[in-house]
């Protein structure tokens, strides 16, 4: 019996303490930090974990200095101090970055009144990154000599951080998790609404799969589904003051545009902040802001120019980028929250809305909405669903107990010094950036040990599955038993990056594929396969 087998069966069983609708990072943190404190939790998403908004992200861990402007300060410093909480607890799955910021000539503030700000803006993060530097166009050119600098005025350089994993990747740790914890994790089971029964909430459930239909019950129910809130809120009766308004944004794929670690950072025609951030071998760049009144958002032809003429504009490339230099493309919405009580009414300007969060709870009925986010604060989000679980009479057995963070300094030096014993490193793919050892740690935590005495029993384990990716065949195995992969694009786009850095058209073509799908897949590779590759 598979893991998501295994979880089905147990809907039945009992009344779970909370439900949890949708399985992004808000669902995802929330099913962790209850769990931890020893709670019965069941997580569901109607597709994968991670599978929508928070899947389409730029990857960046940071605490919005563009925010600045708009003088939200105090949203500023609580993502300051959000974003300084996750590189202390994950330091190999979140790291600092410099981010190259050109300012042009005419642009409606001169660099050194942007670069004051940068200081501020690390003095509010209480100077937990490096400091800011001024630049001006000489040293930007000799930092990147394919930034275009005849209309630069100047620039600077500050720090945030990055996930390099992916966005999706760092969502299933907290599964992985909650699922330790005891929580039953589901994906690929759609919520077709809930009802309030007397003192318990029953949620009706189909598996998307197979069509089977159940109910869940529990005692309190929250609504973590993103962009998909209001409607489910809208299915199960729920009225509330909170509502979102969206805006999409795209990234394109491209092939690396610098040989340097950083992020470049300009600003696009539209005034707005636009970047070139690296992932992995390649660049994610982008992106636009576009009002949205209906999912699903789609890259449309006009936000491809847009990207592309505004790279172009500011990079000296030679052949400049076409169409036909998109690997992959990304496109996501944000939910914005709109609060009728606040200053952030919908009047047109939905540019001007807040990217905080907002918990709106009903203590009467058990229930908790949580609107808008961003990767960044999702600890604080954890942390106040599990005082609202409380206050809403749910005892914690394990109160206060730690829910995040990677494994200890110490459990890391030992496993270092056990991967050194069995020479991992000396397997280490060509293509790999770093040694073999440092990345299954950082992707995999303590089961790492697991794969390297694996590798150490069956050198074959670290070859790579499939080519440009350095993904390896015990990491396939690991996906096949642990990591609840329903569909081939669970793997290749969401528990790692492989469909974004590498074209379909090649991986179709790629006999790695086809292994893994008969491994993940057995009988039913073929189907998988083709439901993959046929699909647009």
């Amino acid at each position: 019996m598979s893991p998501r087998e295994d979880n089905l069966s147990k809907l039945e069983e009992k009344v779970f303490d909370v439900v949890i609708v949708g399985a992004g990072i808000n669902g995802a943190v929330c099913s962790a930090a209850l769990s931890a404190q020893g709670i019965n939790v069941c997580l569901i998403d109607q597709g994968d974990f991670g599978g929508l908004t928070s899947q389409e992200s730029s990857n960046l861990v940071w605490g919005g200095i563009k925010y600045m402007e708009n003088f939200e300060f105090g949203l500023v410093r609580k993502l300051c101090l959000a974003r300084n909480r996750l590189l202390g607890a994950y330091p190999n799955k979140i790291r600092e970055i410099r981010f190259l910021t050109t300012i042009e000539k005419g642009f409606r503030f001169p660099p050194w009144i942007l670069y004051l700000g940068a200081w501020l803006y690390w003095l509010i993060g209480n100077g937990f990154t490096r400091p800011p530097i001024l630049l001006g166009k000489r040293q930007i050119k000799n930092r990147e000599h394919n930034i275009r600098v005849s209309n630069v005025a100047g620039g600077f350089e500050y720090s945030d951080a990055y996930l390099p994993e992916g966005d999706a990747r760092f969502v299933f740790e907290f599964i992985r998790k909650a699922r330790s914890n005891g929580c039953v994790t589901i994906n690929y089971l759609e919520s077709l609404g809930s009802q309030r029964k007397g003192d318990l909430w029953s949620t009706q459930v189909r598996d998307v799969i197979t069509g089977q239909k159940n109910l869940i019950q529990s005692r309190i129910l929250i609504n973590a589904c993103g962009p998909l809130a209001d409607d489910h809120n809208k299915r199960s009766g729920i009225v509330t003051r909170h509502h979102h308004l969206f805006s999409k944004g795209i990234h394109l794929i491209i092939n690396r545009i610098t040989e340097h670690n950083r992020v470049l950072a300009f600003f696009a025609s539209d005034g707005r902040l636009f970047f070139a951030i690296p992932l992995g071998s390649k660049s994610c760049v982008g992106t636009t802001d576009t009002r949205m009144d209906s999912l699903p958002p789609e890259v449309t032809a006009e936000d491809r120019r847009f990207v592309l003429d505004n790279i172009n504009e500011r990079l000296t490339l030679d052949p400049q980028l076409t169409e036909a230099d998109i690997i992959s493309e990304r496109c996501g919405v944000r939910p914005l929250v709109v609060d009728p009580d606040s200053k952030s009414k919908d009047k047109g300007d939905w540019s001007s809305l807040s990217r905080k969060h907002a918990i709106e709870i009903d203590p009467k009925n058990g229930h908790l909405s949580i609107f808008g986010g961003k990767l960044t604060d999702c600890l604080n989000v954890g942390d106040e669903i599990v005082k609202a679980v409380s206050e809403l009479g749910i005892e914690l057995p394990n109160h206060d107990k730690r829910w995040f963070g990677e494994p200890t300094a110490e459990e890391y030096q030992k496993f270092m010094e056990r991967a050194t014993a069995l020479q991992i490193d000396n397997l280490t793919p060509t293509d790999f950036p770093e040694p073999l050892s440092q990345r299954l740690w950082r992707r995999y935590g303590k089961t790492a040990y697991r794969m390297i005495e694996e590798i150490d029993r069956n050198k074959s384990m670290a070859e790579v599955l499939i080519e440009g990716t350095g993904y390896v065949h015990c990491e396939l195995h690991h996906a096949a038993s642990e990591e609840m992969i329903v569909k081939l694009e669970d793997l290749l786009r969401r528990r790692t990056n492989i469909a974004q850095t590498i074209r379909k058209e090649s991986l179709q073509k790629d006999r790695g594929v086809m292994e893994l799908c008969k491994v993940l897949f057995n009988s039913k590779a073929d189907d998988e396969f083709k439901e993959y590759f046929n699909s647009q």
